[in-house]
């Protein structure tokens, strides 16, 4: 095979010199997307690990903790399909920048935080507007082809998963100071400003006039064909949405959005949404009290479990970028991809609950870093491509909304779980893993050829 699309891309921008008319200006905005995802979480995960202890602090109970931890998955439920659907309507641009400009505010809150009240006030722009990785995904889903798009998902996920692997390292040492936590919080904030003129400073419309001069011309791969196409009626339509969608009446948006919603709702993608429901959960039930379990279990420090999720996310990043040669080995069937993938999380999940040594967890954590980075982006490609490309941001936005859902259920499943044993979490999330299985191998004829069910029209 030849090189990946990225690198075709480079090296034809090394021999034309990058300049305008040239596909190496999409390689450039590809790659600009990367950091967004990189800045995203290399913010938010310098503080989520401490919000838990902020609010104990604060004086709040266990179940006032949970409630609040509970409210963030209740308003990205409701909002991720909104947002997403939003996204497709008013262009990728704007949404994106009132998501990263809106979240920003919510972390600049929580930096004021000095009472549970405040706290639970400064999570509501958050999780109505924290959906800068969806968006992202949705625009990366619209320049590339089908074929690609696991590559540079992967990819993707991977430049993130390089955030969170240095965001909790970063925070934690910030939080030994006094105050370390409202320090913490600040820079989140300013790391999303940032995030917000990286987008406002994207090429975007070096990135239209490159599309209109090459679309004329006959691509030598898929990916160029496909990136510089969508990306001419991008162009093509671009003012419209910038003088009409955007600014159009608040009441059109939402009828519109509406209307987008009805159409996945009336199509077959149901399996699709509860195996990622199913396995979300099950993932969510094995962190959950990834920390405590070990503390009781094996007797060692929170600062261990801090150094084993960052050595898994490292792991994370070598599966993002193995993804590519991976999804063609099973030749681009992701369905069949995603059947054994979840097969080895079910079975990993299972050898951490029965570990009756430390190496034995350290053993599962390192390859269920690959199993859950190569579900997560093949569950995302295949809903892309079973609902087809026509509304992938209301498709994403969905597919966020039931894993919101599972954000919700989990710290109450899990708490439940935890009443009979420390395993008793990662235990129920085996057996939810094996439902998904099941529901996956009734379903296999429908996806023989890789999704080959589209969305009906809207």
């Amino acid at each position: 095979r030849r090189p990946g699309a990225a690198a075709r891309m480079e090296e034809e921008e090394e021999e034309g010199g990058g300049g305008r008319g040239s596909p190496a200006a999409s390689a450039r905005f590809v790659r600009c997307l990367y950091a967004v995802g990189f800045l995203d979480l290399f913010g938010v995960s310098m503080v989520v690990p401490l919000m838990n202890l902020h609010i104990k602090s604060l004086g709040a109970s266990h179940t006032v903790a949970g409630i609040i931890g509970s409210l963030y998955g209740v308003m990205q439920l409701f909002s991720s399909t909104f947002v997403g659907c939003w996204s497709d309507i008013v262009g990728r641009r704007y949404s994106l920048l009132a998501c990263i400009l809106l979240s920003a505010l919510g972390y600049f809150l929580l930096g004021n935080s000095t009472t549970v009240f405040l706290f639970a006030i400064s999570r509501v722009p958050v999780g109505i507007f924290k959906h800068t990785l969806s968006i992202s995904k949705a625009l990366l889903s619209d320049l590339v082809s089908e074929r690609d798009r696991p590559l540079v998902m992967g990819r993707f996920n991977a430049a993130s998963s390089v955030g969170f692997i240095l965001g909790p390292v970063v925070g934690g040492y910030l939080a030994e100071f006094e105050g370390g936590f409202y320090q913490t919080s600040f820079i989140c904030a300013s790391i999303f400003l940032l995030n917000g003129g990286l987008v406002w400073m994207l090429p975007w419309s070096e990135e239209n006039t490159s599309n209109r001069d090459h679309y004329q011309e006959k691509g030598t791969n898929s990916f160029s064909t496909k990136l510089n196409h969508d990306l001419h009626l991008k162009s093509a339509t671009s003012r419209a949405v910038t003088n009409s969608s955007f600014f159009q009446s608040p009441w059109i948006q939402v009828a519109a959005v509406l209307k987008k919603i009805k159409g996945i709702a009336c199509s077959s993608l149901w399996d699709v949404f509860l195996v990622r429901f199913l396995m979300s959960v099950a993932i969510l039930l094995y962190y959950s009290n990834f920390t405590l379990a070990l503390e009781e279990r094996f007797g060692v420090k929170p600062l261990f479990a801090g150094y084993l999720m960052s050595y898994s996310s490292a792991l994370g990043v070598v599966a993002g970028c193995l993804l590519g040669p991976i999804t063609r080995l099973y030749q681009h069937n992701t369905y069949r991809l995603l059947l054994h993938s979840s097969t080895f999380t079910c079975l990993l999940i299972l050898l951490y609950v029965s570990a009756l040594r430390i190496w034995m967890v350290i053993l599962s954590s390192t390859f269920l870093a690959f199993s859950t980075t190569i579900g997560r982006t093949c569950i995302i490609d295949l809903e892309l491509t079973a609902g087809g490309n026509e509304a992938s941001g209301t498709l994403l936005g969905v597919g966020q909304s039931v894993t919101s859902v599972g954000r919700i259920i989990a710290p109450l499943l899990s708490g439940i779980a935890q009443e009979f044993s420390p395993c008793g979490p990662p235990s129920l999330a085996v057996g939810l893993a094996l439902v998904a299985i099941v529901i996956m191998n009734a379903n296999k004829q429908k996806y023989r050829s890789h999704g080959s069910v589209k969305l009906k029209n809207q």
